[in-house]
């Protein structure tokens, strides 16, 4: 962390850096995707009647195998799918316009983590927009370069938001995750957040494979700091 300085976001300097580290970061978690999918009972239920139903009308084991590991394969292009369609709305709303997102207003912020002249960290903090967290910041758009993972830049981010907050007078600082993003999730805990709810997306796909999100919270006025 000494040759890491967070610093406020800079169009001209940081937007190409922002953008990719935002895609490849979730293009990561395809393979977590596939996997939480076929963990799923009705993924597991469908693959095994196609094999058992296959198998007895063929009396063959090559037609099930083939035809189970094209279904896979097709799950595997629905994770994939469904990460570069999110990927690509991202980049053309928030991500297209983060001067006016979140560099316009005295509460909202965007913040890069810079080691050696190259971005490898970003952060975002906001009024949080629903009803149930006003009074609340919203912390957003959470990236470490996979090479500076463990190494306190995830964290420093964090630190980065809750000053921010409670400087403005925010109640609490809160945020969603992905139950995919079990190392987020494992941070977001070490630093003092709580999970208070989970929530189910209303999308046919991410629905009945459980792609859910996670909502943390961090109550300002209660809250001691942490390394």
């Amino acid at each position: 962390m000494d040759t890491v300085q967070i610093r406020k976001y800079r169009h001209e300097d940081d937007e190409e850096a922002v953008r990719e580290m935002f895609t490849v970061g979730m293009s990561e978690h395809v393979p977590t995707a596939f996997m939480h999918a076929l963990k799923q009972p009705l993924v597991q239920m469908v693959l095994m009647c196609v094999f058992c139903a296959l198998l007895t009308s063929s009396m063959s084991f090559l037609l099930p195998v083939l035809a189970v590991t094209l279904l896979l394969a097709g799950v595997r292009q629905v994770a994939s799918h469904a990460t570069a369609k999110y990927i690509d709305f991202r980049l053309r709303t928030d991500l297209a316009h983060i001067d006016d997102v979140y560099l316009a207003g005295k509460d909202a912020c965007f913040w890069v983590a810079e080691s050696e002249g190259r971005v490898v960290g970003m952060v975002a903090c906001r009024p949080a927009p629903d009803v149930d967290n006003a009074g609340c910041a919203e912390l957003k758009r959470m990236s470490v370069r996979r090479s500076h993972r463990g190494t306190g830049v995830g964290k420093a981010l964090c630190r980065t938001v809750v000053a921010f907050a409670r400087e403005r007078g925010f109640a609490a600082v809160v945020l969603c995750t992905s139950v995919l993003m079990a190392d987020a999730r494992s941070l977001y805990r070490h630093m003092g957040f709580t999970e208070t709810r989970e929530i189910s997306l209303p999308e046919f796909l991410p629905k009945i494979l459980n792609y859910n999100l996670v909502q943390f919270r961090l109550d300002l006025q209660n809250n001691d700091k942490r390394d």
